[in-house]
């Protein structure tokens, strides 16, 4: 590649729009190029990145029998029926029309398409453990896109799917896919930690997030300082305050004037926030939810979506609150029911059960209730741990340890989706006794997109990318510096030829521009190996090579530098 004739161009200043440094240098070194937000073109050196990141990829999945497939992108919405998620999927999904006006989702997953494929090909448990993958476009109807690669409405990602005969047979293919995601993650020069996470949308049974740490990820990962157990704050289990036991105590009724937030109410009733009764309303997909929960926790929305069956959440406010005849900042569960004004189901935390003679809202304004307490004064609807743990919270996993909170990226989660689907959608095989068993299934996904973006985060320096050699677009660029003089267009030119002859990807810099610019950019496209051809170093011989990690350059004679740059790259 002549980067004279190159599609794309290089910024000296980054975009306004650009919020990492990673995002920043993928628009500085013309990799991508924004459509609308969250929809870019990728330009020459960009896809060429993305196509060896898609290579390696596929060289781990095939290396533990992985068969490759390619799935459409339309999908009828009568899967997604069948299988329960049509209503329930978030963010909702994008649907199409066709000319007939039938339904058509644009997959943001494969779970539903990948089903179909097994339950029409796979008739028997010898042609199992069946491990397929694809590297597909998707689509996702996000809120709110952000941070370059990292959050996207259409992006591509690496999708593999297990069937097996039994639950022994998931826990291999699993493990064997896991094993793999650890050896490809090292291969990329990108270093990421297993975390335990929710299956989201996707559901199951267990799964793990590959975490690259960052101070720019958009999660938060908690790691505990003692035994090193790691989690997305959106699973976290962590070990609550445990409140003394004591002897009920009658309810009462007490003035608070202008009291809303659990701080003040603490603050004026001289108690702990732990001692009170927090109460949060949610809208869940039309439903009003009651959520009560200790004062001295968060709701983890993730957890309540859970204990809600998936459904989609928003914050009310209080002028919805006080339409439904509740009065926001003295609400409690006391009572609700019977003043509410439509149907309301109360979900609560399960620190509830344990906790006597906590400070409440009396469901009027300026009043609240002491001594409330569960079973004899209220009851819930579900009660379930909907607490979100943060950093220094304790460890519920051994004694004395505490998280500490790490930002990170997810690039990389898999998940044990075990009989959710094939039962749903019929994928069934005929085992060694010739009788009809549902398959179990496991998915593992890796989004390339953002897995190129870490990657960038993770290599590059104050000058620009540092290209991991397994991706890098061009192994070597020739820079070569007044072409015009003393045989260094010639030289440029025959190193050029036999290296592309060796098989060696060349990115030749034959501008006609100065030195500062031809240095500076070989430094922000970041290729492995820089070749400087001059007039200088033609007196000499020579030719100046220099790796783009190392502080030191060599002079290599010409005449030998084809064969070592081949050795090199």
């Amino acid at each position: 590649m002549r980067l004279s004739k190159l599609i794309a161009s290089t910024l000296r200043e980054a975009p306004s729009e650009a919020e990492t440094p990673g995002h920043q240098l993928l628009l500085r070194a013309g990799l991508i190029q924004q459509l609308a937000a969250g929809i870019y073109s990728f330009l020459p050196l960009g896809w060429r990145a993305m196509r060896k990141l898609e290579q390696v990829i596929r060289e781990e999945m095939d290396a533990i029998g992985g068969q490759e497939v390619h799935m459409p992108v339309l999908q009828p919405v009568e899967l997604w029926a069948e299988s329960g998620r049509l209503e329930t999927y978030i963010p909702p999904l994008l649907i199409v029309k066709d000319r007939r006006d039938r339904e058509l989702a644009l997959g943001p997953t494969h779970e539903e398409v990948v089903t179909d494929l097994f339950r029409k090909q796979v008739q028997s448990y010898r042609n199992m453990p069946a491990l397929v993958y694809q590297i597909q476009n998707k689509f996702r109807n996000e809120v709110r896109a952000r941070g370059g690669l990292i959050r996207l409405r259409e992006f591509i990602m690496k999708d593999m799917y297990s069937f097996d005969a039994d639950w022994d047979g998931l826990d291999k293919s699993y493990d064997a896919i896991f094993s793999a995601y650890v050896k490809l993650f090292k291969r990329l020069s990108l270093p990421a930690i297993p975390v335990d996470a929710d299956s989201g949308a996707i559901g199951g049974k267990d799964s793990e997030e590959f975490m690259y740490l960052t101070e720019v990820g958009e999660d938060t990962v908690l790691i505990c300082n003692e035994c090193g157990y790691a989690a997305n704050t959106e699973k976290a289990d962590h070990r609550k305050l445990a409140l003394p036991e004591e002897a009920l105590a009658d309810l009462e009724e007490v003035a608070t004037p202008g009291i809303k937030t659990i701080e003040a109410l603490a603050e004026f009733l001289k108690v702990g926030p732990e001692r009170t009764l927090k109460a949060v309303f949610y809208a869940a997909d039309g439903e009003l939810v009651f959520v009560a929960i200790r004062g001295d926790l968060e709701v983890n929305e993730t957890k309540l979506r859970n204990a809600l069956g998936g459904a989609e959440l928003r914050l009310m406010d209080d002028k919805e609150v006080a339409a439904a005849g509740l009065v926001a900042g003295s609400a409690s569960p006391v009572g609700l029911k019977e003043l509410a004004k439509r149907e309301v189901r109360i979900v609560a935390d399960d620190t509830v059960l344990s906790s006597p003679n906590l400070v409440a809202g009396a469901n009027k304004a300026d009043a609240h209730l002491r001594n409330v307490n569960y079973e004899r004064d209220w009851q819930a609807d579900i009660v379930t741990d909907i607490s979100e743990a943060g950093e220094g919270d304790a460890c519920a996993r051994c004694e004395g340890g505490t998280f500490d909170a790490k930002r990170g990226i997810e690039i990389g989660h898999v998940f044990k989706l075990g009989t959710v689907y094939t039962e749903k959608l019929g994928a069934k095989f005929l085992d060694a006794e010739g009788k009809q068993q549902v398959a179990v299934m496991g998915c593992y996904g890796i989004g390339v997109d953002r897995l190129l973006a870490a990657i960038i985060e993770e290599n590059h320096d104050e000058n620009g990318i540092v290209w991991p050699k397994s991706i890098a677009p061009f192994a070597v660029h020739i820079v070569a510096l007044n072409p015009d003089k003393e045989g260094v267009s010639e030289a440029a030119e025959r190193l050029y030829d036999e290296l592309r002859e060796r098989g060696v990807d060349v990115l030749y810099d034959d501008r006609e521009e100065s030195a500062g610019v031809k240095f500076a950019d070989a430094d922000l496209l970041g290729m492995p190996l820089r070749v400087t051809v001059s007039p200088r170093n033609l007196k000499q011989g020579s030719v100046e090579i220099k790796g783009r990690s190392e502080a030191d350059a060599e002079m290599v004679p010409l005449s030998e530098a084809v064969e070592r740059l081949a050795g090199m790259a």
